[in-house]
């Protein structure tokens, strides 16, 4: 009896290997040989697609022949090879019963008219009819995939993974040039330090910053940045109508404006009593009020088109 249980276990996993589908094997190896990726034909095509399967699958339908002119192709088909390639490295149970597959228009014109594909990239999502993973709704159809997402790899990888066993082991790569452009930065930083140090610590230039600052905060920076509301409107208007709008490029005019109402007032209080030329001192009071008259005329024209009605204004 122990005699014939042992012989039982060695000949269990003959039993298995044979119980196995020929042609979910023959994928594996071509998937295999395409470094996750099968490269299909038409005949490779009807392989993948049989009726009777209890493996899913994903297809890319591209042309990346120069000749057709497709750069959303090139573009899109690095990150399909890496997410292909992040998917062999899956544990082989679950890699198995899902494939990734690249179709070239040149291989196979007969597949791209059956299915009705005049554009590409175009990327297709097959279920398994048979299993435990074919559809409980039973709609054993193909999914187009959606690329609103762009052609990176790693949303790609993702949005994929809904569809495969197991998630998609996708790593993105180490981004030496961010990494490289960071190391330059911080030598260049380094060697600057000499240069800059006086500059960091003169009162003058930060309080330059914090006046600029000030100004562009009051101005309503901060509205337009969160709100991401638009530079001008629509009909080229820069000035949005109401106080509870505001276009873009109302901040650095209406900041430019209160830095030179600022600075005249400030010229008018502080510098000009300080001057020992009387006519200097009477052309500079004439010079610094005309100003501070004519910036608060426009600053009161833009209020009057926002206030939508306001009936006073002062010069124009």
């Amino acid at each position: 009896m122990r005699s014939s249980s042992f012989l039982l276990l060695l000949f269990l996993p003959f039993c298995l290997s044979a119980s196995q589908d020929p042609r979910q094997k023959q994928l594996v190896d071509l998937a295999a040989a395409g470094n996750g990726v099968i490269q299909l034909d038409e005949a490779k095509y009807d392989l993948l697609t049989a009726a009777k399967r209890n493996w899913s699958f994903a297809v890319h339908f591209t042309a990346l022949d120069p000749r057709r002119k497709c750069n959303q192709c090139r573009e899109f088909d690095p990150s399909w090879n890496a997410v292909g390639r992040a998917w062999a490295t899956a544990p082989e149970e679950h890699r198995n019963n899902h494939f990734f597959a690249t179709l070239d228009f040149d291989n196979g014109h007969g597949v791209f008219q059956r299915l009705g594909l005049t554009s590409a990239p175009v990327v297709y999502i097959f279920h398994a009819t048979e299993g435990p993973r074919r559809p409980a709704n039973g709609k054993y159809g193909p999914l187009k995939f959606d690329f609103s997402s762009g052609f990176d790899p790693e949303p790609l990888a993702e949005q994929m993974s809904a569809y495969t066993p197991i998630q998609i082991p996708y790593k993105a790569p180490i981004d030496w040039t961010f990494w490289g452009s960071i190391a330059s930065s911080v030598v260049l930083f380094l060697l600057a330090i000499p240069f800059i140090l006086p500059a960091l610590q003169s009162r003058w230039i930060w309080a330059a910053v914090t006046i600029l600052t000030s100004l562009i905060m009051i101005s309503g920076f901060m509205y337009t940045r969160i709100r991401g509301v638009p530079y001008v409107g629509s009909d080229g208007n820069w000035i949005a109508g109401g106080f509870q709008h505001q276009f873009g490029q109302e901040v650095p005019v209406i900041a430019a404006i209160y830095g030179l109402l600022s600075a005249a007032f400030l010229m008018l209080i502080v510098i000009i009593p300080r001057q020992r030329s009387p006519m200097r001192q009477k052309v500079q009071v004439y010079l610094w009020t005309a100003i501070v008259m004519i910036m608060y005329s426009v600053l009161v024209s833009i209020f009057r088109i926002k206030n939508r009605g306001y009936p006073f204004k002062l010069l124009v």
